[in-house]
């Protein structure tokens, strides 16, 4: 029997769904990139703003055509979509045949087999705080080739006012360490060159843990598994922050000098609103820190516009903030509503074109100032991992400084280097977001 999972949606979700398949092969499925083949098909799903809404429901509706066309018999949707609207999706979608709620992940072959057994439609959906971590027996199933996630934490505590996944993944819940650095040893024997700390909150890591320990203490002991890697962190939040994680990345070199620091605002009016819990003087004083501590820090930054009640006086407190910090790496959202929100009852709500606008002047910007900082590194010499090699004399790689699928990469004109290898690049030529180089 073979399967297809399609899976949307953030790096967290990548892991569910690697987690996902390495259930159902140990249970004897056998997996195909073809939709058309397969037996059963599932789409792990994301509902985080409406546009992973329509793209999830876009997909799902795309994939029941080959319940007639193709060989499939259940078509399974898992993860957040199902968890966020519940019964009234199943009701919306009769053409699938099993809904599993984020807190269901691990019992997805069970319920598979039993739904073959019988024709009526499974809806599955614990509560994900009552849901525990499992000690994988089984090697997680990891499809990024030289990197690979590695889940730290689940769900989320703080309560920002835009944002939905309390509400579909639970408080915020730490691993037990020791399972962790299981699952890296495991990841780093499959192949994985680089591993890529996430959770909603990485920098809250273990203060939920007796005895309480910290993400510093965790990299620190990851550090230790293999001095072959790299390792990085991503989606910290400027409120767990501290001197002992900065100073942890500055001892270890194969701790990538990155922060992911998603800051949403810069007007301390907006970050109110949003339930942030830090000003934009807080924030300066945070990348000032980072800067003296790891004199080599990248910086990368997500941010919202559009927001209720961002007026055009708070749009230039933060393109100038933008223009002050210089982050290497900036992504931009618009605001996303909807009635479940707690900002949806915010008042002075920002037209969509606005905040379309606003996003493209945010783009220009960092645009400029990632070229200019990109430029700087001409002449200078960098290990880069590489990871493609797309035709014969050219590959693509990527530095320390430039993260997997959000960021940049480095294109390289040479001969003969492998794949999954780390090797020195002397960079040639900078662009607004990918680096040039070749063998030094």
């Amino acid at each position: 029997m073979k399967l297809n999972l399609v899976s949307l949606g953030c790096a967290r979700n990548l892991v569910d769904s690697e987690t996902m398949l390495s259930r159902l092969v140990k249970a004897g499925w056998s997996i195909t990139q073809e939709a058309a083949d397969a037996d059963v098909i599932i789409v792990n799903t994301c509902s985080f703003i409406s546009d992973a809404v329509d793209e999830s429901i876009d997909t799902i509706l795309e994939l029941t055509r080959f319940k007639k066309t193709g060989n499939c018999k259940r078509l399974l949707v898992t993860g957040c979509l199902p968890e966020r609207f519940r019964e009234a999706l199943a009701e919306s979608l009769p053409e699938v045949d099993i809904f599993l709620g984020t807190g269901a992940y691990d019992r997805v072959a069970e319920v598979l087999s039993e739904s073959l057994k019988k024709s009526s439609k499974t809806c599955l959906l614990p509560d994900p705080d009552n849901v525990p971590f499992h000690k994988s027996d089984v090697p997680r199933i990891h499809t990024s080739g030289t990197y690979a996630y590695l889940k730290i934490a689940e769900g989320c505590s703080k309560h920002c006012t835009y944002c939905i996944i309390p509400k579909l993944r639970g408080k915020h819940r730490s691993r037990p360490t020791d399972d962790i650095l299981y699952e890296a040893k495991q990841l780093i024997r499959s192949g994985a060159k680089e591993l890529t700390l996430v959770a909603q909150d990485t920098t809250f890591y273990g203060k939920d843990l007796r005895p309480q320990t910290s993400l510093a203490e965790l990299l620190e002991k990851l550090s230790a598994v293999s001095e072959d890697i790299w390792l990085r962190f991503l989606y910290a939040h400027p409120k767990s922050m501290d001197t002992d994680l900065m100073k942890i990345v500055a001892a270890h070199k194969n701790i990538c000098s990155y922060f992911d620091i998603p800051i949403q605002h810069a007007s301390d009016n907006i970050l109110k609103k949003m339930g942030r819990g830090y000003t934009s003087d807080d924030l300066r004083r945070l990348f000032g820190m980072i800067r003296s501590t790891v004199p080599d820090a990248s910086l990368r930054t997500t941010i919202i516009t559009g927001f209720p009640g961002e007026t055009e006086k708070e749009f230039e407190l933060l393109l100038n903030f933008i223009e002050e910090i210089r982050f290497d790496h900036l992504g931009v959202f618009t605001y996303s509503d909807s009635e479940d929100l707690p900002s949806h009852n915010l008042s002075e709500p920002v037209n969509q074109d606005t905040a379309n606008k606003r996003q493209d002047i945010l783009m220009n910007r960092q645009a400029d100032i990632s070229r200019a900082i990109n430029v700087k590194h001409i002449g200078k010499t960098y290990q880069i991992l590489v990871e493609k090699g797309p035709e014969e004399g050219s590959l693509i790689g990527r530095t320390s400084f430039q993260a997997p699928e959000v960021d940049g990469v480095t294109f390289v004109s040479a001969e003969k280097l492998q794949i999954g290898k780390f090797t020195p690049i002397k960079i040639t030529n900078a662009f607004e977001y990918d680096l040039a180089g070749e063998t030094a």
